[in-house]
């Protein structure tokens, strides 16, 4: 249906609600009560009603004001559509995970996905097997631009301060550990500052750098590293150390999988390196948008 403008011109919503009021009350100082408007102010709210539907509405016998055939039909056609109206505009409906449908866009990193996944799709399938997830690769140099655009709905990520509107929720706190594969590289853990700058190094970087802040620290140590190749993929990582006798330093949760799974040797970084923060960034307009918040809690819920 197309909505024509110009039939509600003449019409104020605070005029539907008056009559409705009125209806109910058949009385103009019960409805100047219950407005919280005073009596002659009801009474032009009457009148103003009167000359909209060209109908007198109500007439007065005894105390009371009955309504007319047109008000009655009025009110039963007007009634639902202005409790659709409050509930629309006040009471957001309450959201049902088991029985929800909807498709939502996460944006991360290669390496959050790997550590993150694994837990969050079983759990969903069990508790909201309505809900799709498009995961899409992201890092933490675009992901703000690209939750304004539209493009994501929430992303897990690393990146820290941003733009105002922009919501951040620290998922965990998590430290740096340095792995290698035992047939390419005989070391005992823990590492030293030493055996760890004497090795090759393999590195993960988002915008092709050569260097990182471990270079860095190393740096203020006296030391320095051979950075050996360089990757925007961290699940490229195991295979190469399969392959090769070189190091790799990545999040420590990522570390627990592939020590598991990979068979490879880890220490932690022998560097005084911050540990990073894992959080989900959300557009505060999806801060009403019941099931990205949903999924904002459970994730949440999930990794504590």
């Amino acid at each position: 249906m197309t909505i024509k403008e110009n039939d509600f011109r003449k019409i104020d919503l605070n005029l539907l609600i008056a009559f409705a009021v009125l209806y109910r009350e058949q009385s103009v100082s019960a409805a100047a009560d219950k407005l919280h408007l005073g009596q002659p102010a009801v009474s032009g709210v009457l009148s103003r009603l009167r000359t909209l539907f060209d109908d007198p509405l109500f007439i007065r016998s005894g105390h009371k004001m009955q309504p007319t055939a047109r008000a009655s039909e009025l009110h039963s056609e007007l009634l639902p559509l202005l409790e659709q109206l409050q509930s629309a505009l006040f009471q957001q409906a309450a959201f049902d995970a088991q029985t929800a449908k909807a498709t939502l866009t996460l944006g991360m990193a290669d390496w959050v996905e790997i550590w993150l996944m694994p837990k969050l799709i079983p759990a969903l399938m069990q508790h909201a097997p309505g809900i799709r997830l498009n995961v899409v690769a992201s890092d933490p140099f675009s992901d703000a631009t690209r939750l304004e655009g539209g493009e994501m709905d929430m992303a897990v990520s690393v990146a820290v301060g941003g733009p105002r509107w922009l919501e951040r929720e620290v998922l965990t706190t998590m430290p740096f550990a340095t792995l290698w594969h035992p047939q390419q590289l005989t070391l005992s853990a823990p590492l030293d500052v030493q055996t760890f700058a004497a090795q090759r190094h393999l590195m993960v970087s988002y915008r092709e750098a050569s260097s990182s802040h471990f270079d860095t620290l190393l740096a203020k140590s006296g030391y320095q590293r051979q950075i050996h190749y360089t990757t925007p993929h961290f699940a490229a990582l195991p295979g190469l150390l399969e392959t090769m006798p070189a190091l790799a330093t990545v999040p420590a949760g990522l570390a627990d999988e592939w020590q598991r799974t990979r068979g490879l040797m880890r220490s932690p970084l022998p560097l005084d390196a911050e540990p990073i923060e894992v959080a989900m960034l959300w557009h505060q307009r999806h801060s009403s948008d019941p099931a990205v918040m949903w999924l904002k809690t459970f994730i949440a819920a999930l990794i504590v």
